[in-house]
């Protein structure tokens, strides 16, 4: 029987039916297209915090050990100088807070910071803070294996006051989950196996943590939060279709 024959109500009904599954559909390509978009973002990106640059760019002056990122840094050479001293304008922080801290332990410290303060591949564990200093910080990053352990080697005969320095106050093998609140993971992947950040690389080799960062924006964490596009631009995207 041809749609003509139908009665004028159940052909709305059935125009009715056909426009929303047309609706939901682009809308369920839309989620797909803005998804794929989401996760494309946080693979360059810088978070908003204190020192933070907007946007990762070349910084060819990086300073000391934050000189891996110069191709694309999320910090200028400013900060790259301020990582390496004793007692930084950064955060108004003394390293030798408790005694002087070994130069192999101050290190390692130095290297978390320009990790922190410079790499663009850190968007999968940025998570939402509310701080007078930071909207953004890092969660659960999954740390090397070999740089966890060997950062622990090198501080562990050090004199520190408190086993998180951010609200706590001995140190433990877990030195790199605890002494920023978790902001690190240790996990038993290894360097060189795509899956955990390096705090340590070479940069004739290229950034390692490049492809580490779009795996796990590919495939996810549960630690991981919400991509900051998919949070703004659903809402408005689910109100134009309706």
């Amino acid at each position: 029987m041809g749609l003509s024959c139908l009665p004028a109500n159940t052909q709305s009904s059935l125009a009715v039916s056909k426009t929303m599954a047309a609706r939901w559909a682009m809308l369920g390509l839309l989620a797909a297209c803005m998804a794929s978009a989401a996760k494309e973002s946080v693979l360059n990106m810088c978070m908003d915090a204190k020192h933070h640059k907007t946007k990762p760019g070349p910084e060819g002056a990086l300073h000391g050990q934050c000189a891996p990122w110069k191709d694309n840094a999320c910090c200028t050479a400013e900060t790259s100088k301020g990582a390496h001293q004793d007692q930084s304008y950064l955060y108004n922080f003394d390293w030798n807070h408790c005694g002087v801290m070994p130069d192999k332990c101050k290190q390692h410290f130095i290297q978390d910071t320009c990790l922190y303060e410079c790499s663009p591949n850190l968007g999968p564990w940025i998570d939402q803070v509310d701080n007078s200093w930071r909207r953004e910080r890092i969660l659960n990053v999954p740390l090397c294996k070999e740089d966890c352990e060997l950062w622990w080697e090198a501080c562990k005969d050090a004199v520190t006051c408190r086993e998180n320095w951010h609200k706590g106050w001995n140190w433990t093998t877990d030195l790199c989950e605890k002494i920023w609140s978790k902001s690190y993971k240790y996990t038993t992947e290894h360097r060189g196996g795509g899956r955990c950040i390096q705090m340590w690389f070479d940069p004739a080799n290229r950034n390692p943590n490049v492809a580490v960062a779009k795996y796990y924006a590919q495939n996810g964490r549960d630690a991981s939060p919400a991509p900051r596009a998919v949070l703004l631009l659903l809402p408005a995207a689910l109100l134009s279709l309706l």
